[in-house]
């Protein structure tokens, strides 16, 4: 076996690890909300979050990967050391993220690693700047739509109490807390595990290990997606304070509407192939929540917070990435 190939299937492995990382680091978005309400215990909900995680495999396609694999960066520059340093400058920001208990996007910090990588290796044109636009839109966009959704949600919800009684109707809403985080868990599992599958994807195609043109293998598929699950069940519980508890106090009605309202926009993005931040989206979905009842109910400290890990993200993770080129092309 050679040298190309062993770094090839080193890569390929880290991508993975990366992806576990993305389920670990974004476990809470899935299971904070069903956590803070007590609809189900920590443990239950990182089991019924990472089911879904993994049966986003089948039936949502692969749009993402593709906007991953071939929109961000030309493929004509990529290379094991590119691919090597964007992973690298990923995951060295989402564990300082973690350690820090911010739920910043593992996706951008993917995005930021190509694109630091890259310009790199190749300077700035080898970006495909519609790409990287549509991308950073959504930045802006996925919160806000998750906001403005659950607001509306909550609303209706709002309006069904003025005619049941409370105690029945949260427990209508604890039963349909867990279709919505069964499909937010979905979308999360369809939106992040494929932007592993373009990582991996490209490598494969630009190292001439996939036959054909660009496409997906199915074990490429299966894997990111196991990979995903696996990071959920062992859960980020750091997260899962910031998110569930300390933005907003959650009833189950709260946590359908931020849920469903997240989920909506997540699967609609990842089927025109926008890979979109999970974790933007949720906590939009809650903040939307939380302001329906008195904008005293969000703890903005804390969303501030949040948001300004968002926006370091893409420039943090491109930073290091491109150190770790520089350091990486020296050898």
């Amino acid at each position: 076996m050679d040298w190309e190939l062993l770094l090839v299937i080193f890569i390929v492995a880290l991508a993975l690890g990366f992806d576990f990382i993305n389920g670990f680091h974004d476990a809470a978005n899935s299971v904070a909300t069903i956590v803070s309400t007590r609809v189900l215990t920590p443990t239950q909900a990182v089991i019924w979050a990472a089911f879904f995680n993994f049966v986003a495999a089948f039936g949502l396609g692969v749009h993402v990967a593709n906007t991953i694999g071939k929109g961000i960066v030309e493929t004509s520059v990529v290379d094991e050391k590119l691919i090597l340093a964007a992973l690298v400058g990923a995951i060295v920001w989402n564990i300082i993220t973690w350690r820090l208990g911010l739920p910043s996007s593992s996706s951008h910090a993917l995005i930021g690693g190509l694109i630091g990588a890259a310009v790199a290796s190749a300077g700035p044109d080898v970006v495909i700047r519609e790409g990287v636009q549509r991308t950073s839109a959504f930045i802006v966009i996925s919160p806000m739509v998750g906001f403005i959704a659950a607001v509306f949600l909550a609303l209706a919800v709002m309006r069904l109490y003025a005619r049941i009684a409370p105690s029945t109707a949260q427990g209508v809403f604890r039963r349909l807390q867990l279709v919505s985080a069964a499909a937010y868990s979905l979308g999360h599992g369809a939106n992040d595990a494929q932007k592993t599958m373009g990582i991996i994807a490209v490598l494969l195609f630009t190292t001439g290990h996939l036959n054909g043109d660009f496409h997906v293998p199915t074990w490429v598929i299966l894997s990111a997606q196991a990979a995903i699950a696996a990071g959920t069940l062992m859960g980020g519980w750091r997260i899962v304070k910031t998110m569930g508890l300390r933005i907003t106090k959650l009833e189950p009605s709260d946590g359908f509407a931020a849920e469903a309202s997240s989920a909506a926009a997540i699967l609609f993005a990842t089927q025109v192939g926008i890979p979109v931040s999970t974790t933007q989206t949720i906590a939009g979905g809650i903040i939307g929540v939380g302001s329906t009842k008195r904008l005293s109910a969000v703890r903005w400290g804390v969303a501030i917070n949040i948001v300004i890990a968002w926006v370091l993200t893409i420039p943090a993770s491109a930073a290091m990435a491109a150190l770790t080129f520089a350091i990486v092309d020296e050898f």
